[in-house]
């Protein structure tokens, strides 16, 4: 049976839409700044391509999830993509494409190199630890030049197999010259540590020294120079935008938002949302519906943290996961912060979700 589009089930805000078959098997994933709008476009137009054509033929369901902005939208569509592998979505596949990280390399003379996020991570596969990185960059050309001139300000060695003598970088003082020993070690190392430190705190350090590096160039009267440097410390702060979706961590974390008879859970793999989950909540028979719930779910299997917007009995429930000599499960209940950023984001989905199921 044709898929019938209803423009009105569709909000006009931000999101991120999954394209589904009659067997629930994602087809495509898209994103956009009105979902309506974007979703309308493939059932009201024409379409001159055959394979869109086709992809609509297919369409049995589909699901969109909510986001705050433009920026969120683009790297959770990244990030579902690259999870999911739809079969109509050409671009993002491949796990070294689309938004990048800037990091340094764990080798004993480090050196500032791309990253791509594993998103596709094995069950019990080792979460890396004390990695410091600096993105996601939208933008490719703005990322290779940034790292050009962190490396070249920090005289860090960009050659992946280190040479025996130095090379033409040296001589342009565009490199440290550490294959020769022109600097000790220690003193490689250390600057390789104020490299590192301007790739945390989300750039702010970055951007001060850019703008101190622009003041330079103004002294000295290289305006066009000045200039340049003043269009990256903009695009900086533009990657460094507040988004919720795509984030730097070490642990793997369930946002649960509890309604009075469903749960929307979004699962965060290392900082990274990768789906939305609605279930129905069994009735409490005497206990607190919320709390049965995370006991009976996270018995066995557990992420590192549990976030939720309620619970009855917080000693209870931790007794009871503890059980069996398992590990205490954390669960905290935010009123501020990025935790409770994320709990306002299940929120909007829940509820949007709700009013579609009460239509």
């Amino acid at each position: 049976m044709p898929f019938t589009f209803n423009a009105g089930d569709y909000p006009t805000c931000p999101g991120c839409y999954l394209m589904k078959n009659a067997d629930g098997y994602i087809l495509y994933v898209g994103k956009s700044k009105n979902l309506r709008s974007r979703l309308r476009s493939y059932f009201t137009q024409q379409h001159s391509r055959r394979k869109i054509s086709q992809l609509v033929g297919e369409i049995a369901s589909i699901e969109v999830v909510l986001v705050n902005n433009e920026a969120e939208s683009l790297l959770l569509e990244n990030n579902l993509i690259k999870i999911h592998k739809p079969p109509y979505n050409r671009a993002l596949k491949r796990d070294n494409s689309g938004y990048a990280y800037l990091q340094l390399t764990s080798e004993r003379f480090p050196r500032l190199d791309v990253y791509y996020r594993n998103r596709r991570r094995k069950q019990n596969e080792a979460i890396p630890e004390n990695v410091q990185r600096l993105g996601p960059f939208k933008s490719a050309g703005f990322r290779d030049a940034l790292l050009e001139f962190v490396t070249e300000h920090y005289g860090l060695r960009t050659c992946k197999t280190m040479p025996k003598q130095v090379c033409l970088l040296y001589h342009i003082g565009k490199c440290s010259g550490v294959c020769e020993g022109k600097i000790s070690e220690p003193d490689y190392l250390e600057k390789a540590r104020q490299a590192a430190e301007l790739l945390s705190n989300r750039g702010q350090g970055l951007i001060e020294t850019l703008y101190g590096q622009m003041e330079a160039y103004a002294s000295r009267l290289e305006f066009e120079k000045a200039q340049q440097m003043l269009l990256s410390i903009r695009n900086l702060e533009q990657a460094s935008d507040k988004q919720i979706v795509d984030r730097e961590a070490v642990i793997d974390q369930d946002v649960l938002y509890f309604g009075e008879t469903y749960v929307l859970i979004a699962k965060v793999q290392e900082g990274m949302l990768s789906n939305f989950q609605m279930q129905e909540l069994e009735q409490a028979y005497g206990e607190v519906a919320c709390d049965r719930f995370l006991v009976k779910r996270y018995a066995e299997e557990r992420p590192d943290e549990l976030i939720v917007n309620t619970v009855a009995d917080l000693k209870r429930v931790r007794a009871s996961l503890k059980r069996g000599g398992k590990k205490l499960l954390k669960i905290t209940e935010p009123k501020r912060g990025l935790k409770y950023d994320l709990l306002q984001l299940c929120k909007n989905n829940y509820e949007y979700r709700i009013n579609r199921l009460h239509r």
